[in-house]
Order: structure tokens, then sequence, then C-alpha cells
């Protein structure tokens, strides 16, 4: 089945490529690895404020972990597109990196992104089972409560 039609069925719209924050670009392609830079958590346009464990639960972590993922696939496909390919070019996602704002107590990074990693899974069945870090950190750009970067192999 084509990915555009499970992000269909999933009723997903895919977004356009964020503009970068910084000096930064939002995708490299270097052989075959698509890397794609870190993603933070957006609600309604703007970054999702907040830190788990002191002004957010784990569920709304998970929540936006997802959407982290929705936006990532936007890049991805824009990176896919830049090279003459879509989605469906997708070999495998490698490794999924995220970093979650928490408080030194906070443990359930890895359910955070479960949000992502869950989603990407949905996307592109076994094509989207990843190797993946998590990590607690005091503080992310512009408040966010979650940042998410991705490595892709493409065929």
């Amino acid at each position: 089945m084509s990915i555009y039609t499970t992000l269909e069925q999933l009723q997903i719209t895919l977004p356009p490529v964020s503009v970068p924050a910084a000096a930064y670009v939002p995708f490299v392609q270097s052989g075959k690895l698509v890397f794609l830079s870190g993603h933070i958590a957006k609600k309604a346009g703007q970054p999702w404020v907040g830190q788990l464990g002191k002004t957010m639960a784990t569920e709304e972590g998970k929540a936006a972990a997802r959407a982290i993922a929705i936006d990532l696939l936007g890049t991805l496909n824009a990176a896919m597109q830049a090279a003459g390919s879509d989605l469906n070019g997708v070999k495998r996602i490698v490794k999924l990196m995220s970093l979650v704002n928490s408080t030194p107590d906070y443990t359930d990074h890895h359910l955070v992104t479960n949000g992502c990693s869950e989603l990407i899974g949905q996307v592109f069945g076994e094509r989207g089972a990843h190797a993946r870090s998590a990590f607690g950190v005091a503080q992310l750009p512009l408040g966010a409560c979650v940042e998410i970067e991705m490595i892709v192999e493409v065929a």
C-alpha cells in the first residue's frame, strides 16, 4: 500500500517544511541517508511549551511527540521530492533521537517518545521499526516540551 494512502486513512495532511529558527537546514542527504534536523513540538502553529513532570503529563507529551512525527514526515516528504522521489522511496527509518524538556525526577521520556515512534510505525510498517534514544533535558529552544530528529535510509 502507498504511504500516501496510509496517511489519508490516518487523516494526516503533511505540513510544509518549517523555516529553520537558526543557522541550519531542515534536512541533508548524504549517500542513501537523509538526516532530518530536530523538530520541536508545535500546537496551533506555535511552540508547544511545557515541562514534563511539572506543567505537562506524559500523555500530553506523547501527543506532542506525535505532532512532531507529522512535521518530520512533511520534511521527509520535501527531502524525497528534492531528490526526485517520494515517501514510497523510504527504505528504512533508521533512528529517532528525542529530547524531552523535563524535571530532574521525571523518568518516562521513553513513553513520551512513543508518540512519534508509534505513528512512524503505523505509516511505514516494518520499514518504520527504528533504533532510538530518548533523553531528558533541562530546556529546549523556545521552551518547547519535546524535540525529535530522524535519520532515514532511502532507496
